[in-house]
């Protein structure tokens, strides 16, 4: 896949994780109304350039609008106008093909559960007490799925329960139809999901117009 396909599949399948409307095709990428207070609206600009992203930083003048663009933040930071800040939250774009092989069992004492819900596959993992340890979620979309606010409590952390968590969910995406999957990955997620055979494929780059 190259960035335009990756791009594509990650903006169809997080729209559905999110439970937001459809994304709407522009000229410089996607459009997706997320209507949160702190972020209203994203552009997701899979090809970006000083011209693009500078055009939209002097249109959109809404607070709370973000652009999430496939370059690295160094390159992006000249781009942007007054107004507008880059956050410290890289993101890297990976991808893999999945397998629908058996879903691992949960570590000793820890116990799973699987649910779809309007076309998402969620992934919780629970704790011996019964507190939440793990969690996770997946969107087929056709052929891709897109994985997506995969966490781990602090308290529960190098105990395999991250990677237990992928392996369903990427199992049960395979078993409903999808074959590759995608996801935008923090810095701190980088070394699972590498250890788990995804593949990095580009930068991403988030921009937020300031709120006052």
């Amino acid at each position: 896949m190259d960035m335009g396909a990756i791009t594509s599949a990650w903006v169809a399948g997080w729209t559905v994780s999110r439970e937001t409307p459809p994304a709407v095709v522009e000229p410089w990428g996607y459009r997706i109304d997320v209507g949160l207070p702190e972020h209203v609206v994203r552009h997701v600009l899979p090809a970006p350039d000083a011209a693009s992203v500078g055009a939209l930083c002097e249109r959109l003048t809404e607070p709370y609008t973000w652009l999430k663009v496939m370059a690295a933040p160094e390159e992006v930071a000249p781009w942007i106008t007054e107004g507008w800040t880059v956050p410290d939250d890289p993101g890297f774009m990976m991808v893999k093909p999945l397998d629908p092989g058996a879903r691992p069992a949960p570590p000793e004492g820890y116990a799973r559960t699987t649910e779809v819900r309007d076309g998402v596959i969620r992934v919780r993992v629970l704790a011996p007490d019964g507190t939440l340890a793990a969690r996770g979620q997946i969107a087929p979309t056709g052929s891709t799925a897109v994985a997506d606010q995969i966490e781990t409590d602090p308290a529960h952390r190098r105990r395999g329960l991250g990677a237990n968590v992928m392996r369903t969910l990427e199992a049960a995406a395979a078993q409903a139809g999808a074959e590759t999957g995608v996801l935008s990955a923090t810095t701190d997620g980088l070394a699972l999901y590498d250890s788990l055979g995804w593949r990095y494929r580009g930068r991403l780059t988030g921009i937020v117009r300031s709120g006052t």
